[in-house]
């Protein structure tokens, strides 16, 4: 009995110091926040991947260049291994360069539009009578066709309005820009039984049974018509209040396959629709220039690193995705998520600690078109649990960003209970920052963003929430998307919790807690093609 109990108080001295350094350093922590209030360089990169290298399409030179001047600069702080890494894009890359737009008869006006991405330009000024075809809702093909050949007649030669303006009603009560502390403690609290009724906020929701044709199948099927029939110009409603547009892309990626299409705020496509139901004819006047870019194909993420020491094979990673959509120069989304997460790095160099675990940022391309380059470079590093590379076993977690300006405000992390409380305790210290938690996930289903290409994976992805501020109502994907919509207070503190967390988990005696062999939850069923 009594050398049972010596081995065991002579394992727990041995223990000790282990256990002790698993908890947050308060003193780092300290110096952290000093280094960010102090001497922040987040609104300087910021300025530079939006104002200089905005927008930062997909395959285009601008993200190319982006990501170069990530890494100069990332290595220009002491960082190491910095390099574009190339993936298989696929496609050609696409840049609008000019565009003009007006309505010349029965008056003379400037009209606000954006030019849909991977679609033809007008080459040189067309001026043409204006149309307007309405479709089905919810059609299926057929009904579609039968649609379309019914309005065969106000197609050739015409600029043609598709679908009917939508009336967006005046919003008398706007969405909050912070979520209430109380709301977020009770998504995050581990003993509540409701917890995960609460989303990742300030994105949708699909409810309800699909449509019996997808907005891409139509779109296509519409381009197809307006191609055949000799249309000289598409035109769509922006449906969004005060001049928001969000313009995406032709998905053939072949502008041979589209018409030039803009998408028009709703108030001028509102104008135009109702002067043409009054039965006057309408003139329009527009100038497209657009570029293709054949070495697109080819696209890139931007990687460096602060090198570990004792664990310097495993991997602790953080980022976001760098690339944006076209309308604007991508502030909240993501340049503002990059920034964050390059300066959450830089602060741990600055104060040039040692982590155990090398620190790795990255900072992804083809996010906007499905999560490509992060599952580019998941598949090419780590395989899946089902298949692993030599790397998945070191990999000790990633970080993302990708919510917009607002301030963190817990963490979801793919792994057992176990990894909820650790980020949960490396959290904790940033309360009076806004950060209230962290909440475990067995989902291995991907979308919406880039820590969910590693949770796919069956590797842990930390999602990050964050305070709406704008960015469902006004910034995300829009043509207001600028570094104006950034909110300096909040992604400081995003900036402080996470380089807190991330040196956390880089100097822990162990790895994240991470589900075993026997515990990981199956991949999500593949659809049939």
């Amino acid at each position: 009995m009594k050398r049972t109990m010596c081995f065991a108080l002579f394992a727990a001295l041995l223990l000790a110091p282990a256990a002790a350094q698993e908890k947050p350093n308060a003193d780092i922590n300290a110096k952290i926040r000093q280094e960010e209030n102090s001497r922040s360089q987040i609104m300087r990169t910021l300025h530079f991947l939006t104002d200089v290298y905005g927008p930062r399409l997909t395959g285009s030179p601008s993200l190319k260049a982006a990501g170069e001047w990530a890494v100069k600069t990332m290595e220009s702080w002491g960082f190491t291994n910095g390099h574009l890494e190339p993936w298989d894009f696929g496609h050609p890359g696409w840049v609008n360069e000019h565009f003009s737009a007006h309505i010349v008869s029965p008056v003379k006006d400037q009209l606000t539009a954006e030019v849909i991405a991977w679609t033809p330009s007008t080459n040189g000024t067309i001026v043409a009578q204006a149309s307007q075809i309405v479709l089905p809702e919810r059609p299926t093909s057929a009904e579609l066709a039968s649609a379309l050949a019914s309005q065969r007649d106000r197609v050739n030669g015409r600029i043609v309005l598709v679908g009917k303006h939508t009336f967006v009603p005046v919003t008398i009560t706007p969405p909050a820009k912070r979520r209430a502390d109380d709301q977020v403690r009770a998504q995050y609290d581990p003993n509540n039984p409701n917890a995960g009724q609460f989303g990742r906020g300030g994105r949708g929701q699909n409810q309800g049974p699909p449509p019996p044709m997808t907005a891409n199948d139509i779109n296509r099927q519409v381009d197809e018509f307006l191609v055949a029939n000799g249309a000289r110009l598409r035109v769509n409603d922006a449906a969004r209040e005060h001049g928001q547009i969000i313009a995406f892309s032709n998905r053939t990626y072949d502008p041979a396959k589209a018409l030039p299409t803009v998408v028009l705020r709703n108030e001028d496509y509102g104008r135009i629709s109702r002067i043409l139901a009054d039965g006057t004819p309408v003139e329009l006047e527009f100038d497209i220039v657009n570029k293709v870019y054949p070495e697109g194909a080819t696209a890139y993420n931007a990687i460096a690193e602060i090198p570990g020491s004792d664990k310097k094979d495993e991997v602790v990673m953080l980022g976001g995705h760098l690339d944006s959509w076209h309308s604007a120069t991508g502030a909240t989304d993501n340049a503002i998520g990059c920034a964050v997460m390059m300066e959450a790095a830089r602060i741990l160099k600055a104060l040039n600690v040692q982590p155990r675990r090398t620190i790795r940022v990255a900072l992804w391309g083809g996010e906007e078109q499905g999560l490509l380059g992060s599952k580019a470079y998941v598949k090419e590093h780590f395989g899946t649990a089902e298949s692993p590379k030599p790397e998945f076993a070191t990999f000790a977690g990633y970080f993302n960003v990708d919510s917009g300006t607002g301030r963190i405000r817990g963490a979801s992390v793919f792994g057992p209970d176990a990894a909820a409380a650790v980020l949960r305790e490396a959290f904790a210290p940033f309360e009076d920052l806004g950060m209230m938690g962290a909440s475990a996930t067995r989902s291995r289903r991907s979308g919406g963003t880039d820590s969910t290409s590693f949770n796919e994976a069956g590797l842990p992805g930390i999602g990050l929430s964050q305070d709406p501020i704008e960015y469902g109502s006004y910034t995300w994907h829009t043509n207001l998307d600028t570094y104006e919509r950034i909110v300096l207070d909040d992604v400081q503190k995003s900036a402080i919790a996470i380089a807190a967390a991330v040196y956390q988990l880089a100097t822990r005696e162990t790895m994240l807690p991470r589900f075993s062999k026997e515990e990981m939850p199956a991949p999500p069923l593949r659809p049939p093609q």
